[in-house]
């Protein structure tokens, strides 16, 4: 029996939006005895007989999430196991292994692929994760499905443990990738930093596992913007999140970019996603890991502000 559907009738995805789709979408499939944690979190916990599995599959579009003009076929593959390596970090855990679907058109010169593959390679080999299998089949455009399976050396980090007097804290670089992306969305190629940390982005893979031994109570990686993704916390933990904007410094490469192109380079930090920086809530007065640094404070009640505001400017990316 086909379950009644929650949606108005007629209703299209770009009506009901990515998060409403995956919440009935994932909510759809009843979880088995092994499974610790289902749809809903930065990757999902399976049970083995001897602790359990960190499970989190991402996919790359092209024309959609990457251009070939904008980045060769390398840095497309390091960014695509990036993104997936990254998942297992903002659960406190580390990949082992990881598995790639590929769809190709036709004309795709084969070399193309063989650059891709010695990316992924490259990113993998920063964990110690190995590639293990796939599949590839024909299709109009690129289209790269990465599953990405690791392991906890302590108990998981979820999006649902922060609380109220907690500080917000962050490691890595926020904001470099979006401003890079506007650069090439321009057509320009410079400043070469920011179009590299769009091309080949720098995740902190020690970070977290160093947060979760220091007691984060929750965390996720930015990887559709800090303020959106910080929402993610302060939902699933039924919090408030005040982010500071006097806890970040606009370096010069953001400082031009934003002059050149008329816009507030602090869109770029609150907005921006693709560093992969992990974000993590931690019990007040605790010792902050090495490369963390607080960026705002939770409290009773929901949702996100900045300084203590509703923040109006771009919270992050929309797939509808």
């Amino acid at each position: 029996m086909t379950p009644s559907s929650p949606f108005q009738p007629g209703a299209t995805v770009a009506d009901v939006g990515e998060f409403g789709l995956i919440a009935e979408f994932g909510g759809r499939f009843e979880q088995g005895p092994r499974v610790f944690l289902g749809p809903g979190d930065d990757a999902a916990l399976v049970r083995t007989p001897k602790g359990h599995v960190v499970v989190s599959t991402d996919l790359l579009v092209e024309g959609r999430h990457f251009r070939r003009d904008w980045a060769g076929a390398y840095d497309v593959g390091r960014r695509a196991a990036a993104q997936n390596l990254s998942d297992v970090n903002a659960m406190g855990g580390r990949a082992t292994a990881l598995t790639v679907g590929l769809t190709l058109p036709a004309d795709l010169p084969a070399q193309w692929v063989l650059d891709l593959a010695d990316g992924i390679a490259a990113e993998a080999a920063l964990v110690g994760a190995s590639i293990v299998g796939g599949d590839i089949t024909r299709g109009s455009e690129v289209v790269i499905a990465v599953t990405v399976l690791g392991e906890c050396e302590v108990a998981p980090v979820l999006r649902s443990g922060a609380k109220p007097g907690d500080v917000l804290a962050l490691c890595g670089r926020q904001g470099w990738a979006a401003a890079g992306l506007a650069v090439l969305g321009r057509g320009f190629r410079s400043p070469r930093v920011l179009v590299e940390a769009y091309q080949r982005p720098q995740p902190p893979y020690d970070a977290g596992l160093a947060a979760a031994k220091a007691g984060a109570t929750a965390m996720i990686d930015v990887s559709d913007g800090l303020v959106a993704d910080v929402g993610h916390i302060a939902v699933a933990s039924g919090v408030a999140v005040d982010v500071w904007r006097s806890a970040f410094t606009l370096d010069e490469p953001l400082q031009a970019v934003g002059s050149a192109l008329g816009a507030d380079p602090m869109e770029f930090v609150l907005g921006g996603g693709e560093d992969h920086p992990l974000v993590a809530t931690f019990p007040a007065g605790t010792a902050l890991p090495a490369g963390f640094r607080a960026i705002g404070a939770v409290s009773a009640g929901e949702g996100v502000t900045v300084d203590g505001e509703v923040y109006e400017g771009p919270s992050g990316w929309k797939h509808f």
